[in-house]
């Protein structure tokens, strides 16, 4: 159905938001790269200014573009990546006329509300470390504090 498409599709993401790379590892898994390519845009290596766009803009939002150098945006993003992927049943109701203002409405919320999940887990399981800083301290024991041990009382 959708195989007249540019194809690959270049979907931009965040590596770094949690959610977006727990999606990124689903499309990830079977989509191939004759259909879908995958560009993080948390990577030091990626420049927004060469694709015209500045960092802030690509953040804000999901990006996409096809071969043909079409972008979409948001949603449509979203709903392109997963038919690239070949999952697109899933992605199915955001092409519903009735629900899509109310879709739309939540995507911006979700994409307001995404740097402030920061501090959820990460699918790979690595500590969230920026400029040898992690987000989530250890814990120390309070000066006051001293280890105790428990012994057997006979």
């Amino acid at each position: 159905m959708y195989n007249k498409k540019d194809w690959p599709l270049t979907l931009y993401f965040d590596g770094q938001c949690p959610l977006c790379a727990r999606e990124i590892k689903i499309l990830n898994r079977h989509a191939t790269e004759s259909r879908l390519l995958f560009i993080d845009i948390s990577s030091g290596a990626f420049d927004a200014k060469a694709l015209g766009f500045t960092f802030e803009q690509m953040q804000s939002s999901l990006h996409a573009r096809f071969a043909d150098g079409r972008w979409v945006t948001g949603l449509d993003a979203t709903l392109w990546s997963w038919r690239a992927a070949g999952l697109g049943f899933w992605a199915a109701p955001l092409t519903w006329r009735a629900i899509r203002p109310l879709l739309a409405l939540g995507y911006r919320f979700f994409c307001r509300l995404r740097p402030h999940l920061a501090w959820l887990p990460h699918p790979d399981g690595r500590r969230r470390c920026v400029d040898d800083r992690c987000g989530v301290p250890e814990s120390k024991p309070a000066p006051d504090e001293r280890p105790t041990l428990k012994t057997k009382q006979p």
